[in-house]
């Protein structure tokens, strides 16, 4: 057992949040939970750890050893995704669930390996609406902490929560419109050489640094590096219409098939959401997934097994449906003005 009289317990134990961020975290979980509740939506709760792993190239799970089938493996989940689109194809309706998710090698000034998500899933809804539900939500959550009855922690009355950019009505912006202002370049049609060159001429790049030979990392050095931080700049901003090679569990477009029915909401350049009018052919899914494996071994990462439930769900009938994960303690951030993670949680990657 660890000595808890050592320095290092004596200086960790302490949360890095103070109480008044706890209860402003808790007025707004609250307003989430009476949002949805009110749109119909079913609150639901699904594994942490699970057979299933939604294959995405840039992102890490977490593995534990099976103890009921030696060599295999369960995942703690990135995102609860899998299991929630099985209760859709079961019949569930439209469903949201608050919950914890875990990404390996996630850890900096935005980022925390554990973290808290909401995510929702609307049948019969499309990635349009969702934004817009998504805009709903985050005006409410804001009123809600506003109204607070209760003493107002100095927190809640800070330039975040005081700012009213954040009650204007959420711009939308292509993504493709969004490169060609920020780079004056149709990088949907631009080839790999003169995506290179772009990233020589335009990002921290250095001269003898090899550049990849990937379309999708370049553009997103591109988004990273000229993109991401003019995003959100005066008020909340959705990107949407990304590339078809980026669509991961999205639909592509039926209008024009270089993009994906697919978003993410900034605000001062920080990312909060993604959203997709989801896929619902098995058969794709399992196109997609043998791609992300490739690409994540092109990455010298290892493949992953997949998603077998989610495509068994898929098979018997996913409904027509939109949803969007939200990364809530980003979401306390922008609002708040923290800028660091460790000021919205309690205990960090570093004190857990």
């Amino acid at each position: 057992m660890s000595d808890p009289d050592t320095p290092s317990a004596r200086h960790l134990w302490p949360p890095t949040c103070t109480t008044d961020m706890l209860r402003l975290r808790a007025v707004m979980l609250d307003a989430i939970r009476h949002f949805f509740s009110g749109g119909g939506y079913l609150e639901v709760e699904t594994p942490l750890l699970s057979r299933d792993i939604v294959v995405d190239a840039h992102l890490e799970p977490f593995q534990i050893p099976s103890t009921d089938d030696p060599g295999s493996y369960l995942f703690l989940q990135t995102s609860p995704e899998a299991a929630m689109k099985r209760l859709l194809a079961a019949g569930s309706g439209s469903i949201f669930q608050i919950t914890r998710s875990f990404r390996r090698a996630e850890s900096g000034r935005r980022h925390n390996p554990e973290f808290t998500i909401v995510e929702w899933y609307g049948v019969e809804t499309t990635y349009e609406d969702q934004m817009l539900l998504t805009q709903n939500l985050i005006h409410h959550a804001i009123h809600a902490v506003r109204n607070w009855p209760a003493t107002a922690p100095p927190i809640a009355t800070s330039a975040g929560f005081c700012n009213d950019r954040f009650l204007s009505p959420f711009r939308r912006t292509r993504y493709v419109d969004a490169f060609q202002s920020a780079l004056n370049t149709d990088v949907l049609n631009a080839s790999v050489a003169e995506l290179q060159q772009l990233v020589r001429r335009r990002t921290s790049t250095t001269v003898d640094s090899p550049l990849p030979a990937d379309r999708d990392d370049l553009l997103n050095l591109l988004l990273a590096e000229c993109v991401e931080p003019r995003l959100g700049a005066e008020q909340p901003e959705f990107l949407c219409d990304y590339p078809a090679s980026q669509a991961a569990l999205a639909e592509r477009s039926v209008t024009d098939d270089r993009t994906a029915c697919r978003f993410e909401l900034y605000i001062q350049g920080l990312e909060l959401c993604n959203g997709y009018q989801e896929l619902t052919d098995p058969d794709e899914l399992r196109r997609r997934e043998a791609e992300q494996n490739l690409s994540r071994l092109a990455h010298a990462t290892s493949a992953l097994p997949g998603a077998p439930l989610l495509e068994a769900a898929m098979q018997h009938g996913l409904p027509s449906c939109s949803g969007v994960a939200l990364g809530f303690d980003r979401l306390v951030m922008c609002l708040s003005g923290a800028d660091h993670i460790d000021q919205v949680i309690p205990f960090p990657g570093d004190r857990a």
